[in-house]
């Protein structure tokens, strides 16, 4: 597992937020947290890094009681594999 960190606007992997391994930046407004985009370097490319970020941001996003709007086409994919993630996705009120 790595460690993941929780900067201002993203969730990284690395020794600094400007200058990370690996990164989930978002967004927030209120209580929906827009995930717009995930990098992850060559040398953590095939360890799982950004599930691994995603699964810290969801887990972050449970704790504060908000819901994700996704934006990255990767966290779009990975949403939309599995139920794991149906609690913490908003949906769009009719």
């Amino acid at each position: 597992m790595l460690t993941i960190k929780k900067g201002s606007k993203s969730f990284y992997i690395g020794d600094s937020e400007s200058a990370p391994l690996a990164e989930m930046i978002f967004s927030a407004d209120k209580d929906i947290i827009t995930i717009e985009h995930t990098f992850v370097s060559d040398e953590l490319r095939g360890q799982g890094a950004g599930r691994q970020l995603l699964q810290k941001l969801a887990a972050w996003v449970r704790a504060e009681n908000k819901k994700i709007v996704a934006v990255c086409p990767f966290v779009k994919k990975e949403i939309t594999k599995s139920q794991e993630y149906e609690d913490v996705l908003y949906q769009i009120p009719n």
